[in-house]
């Protein structure tokens, strides 16, 4: 049974320095990820944000395509031929099913598709990762996303992390507070121990601390 330590001290996730010096305090380590077929979670597709960026693909029509548009602060975006379109909220398969019936009044049947290459606006859709790591980021969350996959996406530990003292931040739906729990990112990427792989939740937040020397 799981017991996470609630962060009452942490204000917000934008404050790094507070972030980090939450990782001190211990916390529940999460259930090993597993990849057996009843336990695939469904889709849990990226919806877009303000300020994301985005690339638009029509096929066979390179004119009609749009490499990375930003969505605009109102939440709309303008490629060739459509103005203003909606996409705040939508998913990338929301979005291409939307530009292809606009398109479909000017060229017949488009076929289009939707990559959000940077996340920007929705947070609550995104992983971020933090301190001691090759790349800090904001990824987007895909189903069935994991630790490792997070790890690999921002070049893995540098060489002062703290591997083993990680820190995953998730907000308790249920009870509307911040969570701590204890990863090993040192056992599961410079030893190759997956049973330190654990699943990812939109939102969730990786604090890694340096070494103290």
């Amino acid at each position: 049974m799981l017991y996470p330590l609630p962060l009452s001290r942490i204000a917000a996730l934008g404050l790094a320095s507070a972030l980090l010096s939450a990782c001190a305090s211990g916390g529940a380590q999460l259930p090993t990820a597993n990849y057996s077929s009843n336990t695939i979670a469904p889709s849990e597709e990226y919806t877009i944000g303000p300020l994301d960026e985005i690339t638009i693909h029509v096929w066979r029509n390179p004119e009609l395509s749009a490499d990375k548009v930003r969505v605009r602060p109102d939440g709309r975006l303008t490629i060739p031929l459509v103005q203003d379109i909606p996409a705040v909220g939508k998913t990338s398969t929301e979005l291409q099913e939307y530009i292809a019936g606009e398109l479909s009044k000017y060229i017949e049947q488009p076929i289009v598709s939707v990559i959000v290459n940077t996340p920007e606006g929705n947070f609550t859709q995104q992983v971020r990762i933090i301190g001691a790591t090759g790349q800090p980021a904001s990824l987007p969350f895909r189903a069935n996303m994991t630790v490792l996959d997070a790890m690999i996406a921002v070049g893995g530990l540098n060489e002062f992390a703290a591997g083993n003292r990680a820190k995953l931040i998730r907000l308790d739906r249920e009870t509307g507070k911040q969570v701590e729990y204890r990863l090993r990112l040192s056992d599961l990427i410079r030893k190759g121990d997956a049973s330190a792989n654990v699943m990812l939740m939109p939102g969730d937040t990786i604090i890694i601390p340096e070494s103290r020397f």
